[in-house]
């Protein structure tokens, strides 16, 4: 159910541009609404190629472009590797606190942070329709090894 209604939304999407929906972005959208986590475009493109489905490496990368304007997945982050995605499609709001020594990624929702940002938006006469907040700093293991 939940995949058919990510296929309905992409469909909508893609038609309202006078885009196609093709047997590859097909495909590409099966695997990123299965992803859980993050995930890039190289592991994205290499698990569509080992379960014997087609698309092209640049297939992969401008349909997720497409699905980040869409809205059913994210940019989490862009490392020297390339970007980072995540699958929001079904997933509550969240931010991030990267680790720059190790590059682990932790999840958070602070409801506090989503009030304070209403309130500021509000005073700007500013209409939010979304954010991404990340911090950067040192994890917990980092830190440790540090002293």
């Amino acid at each position: 159910m939940k995949k058919a209604h990510g296929k309905l939304i992409f469909g909508t999407f893609l038609k309202d541009r006078g885009l196609r929906f093709t047997k590859e972005r097909s495909v590409i959208l099966q695997k990123t609404l299965s992803c859980s986590g993050h995930f890039d475009p190289e592991s994205l493109y290499l698990q569509i190629r080992e379960a014997g489905l087609k698309a092209s490496r640049a297939s992969v990368y401008r349909t997720l472009s497409i699905l980040c304007e869409c809205g059913l997945i994210e940019r989490v982050k862009k490392t020297e590797r390339g970007t980072i995605y995540e699958n929001m499609f079904g997933h509550e709001h969240h931010d991030h606190m990267l680790c720059i020594q190790c590059g682990n990624l932790i999840e958070f929702y602070s409801e506090e942070l989503e009030r304070l940002q209403e309130a500021l938006c509000k005073k700007q006469g500013f209409q939010g329709t979304g954010h991404n907040l990340e911090i950067r700093g040192y994890c917990r293991k980092c830190r440790k090894k540090k002293r």
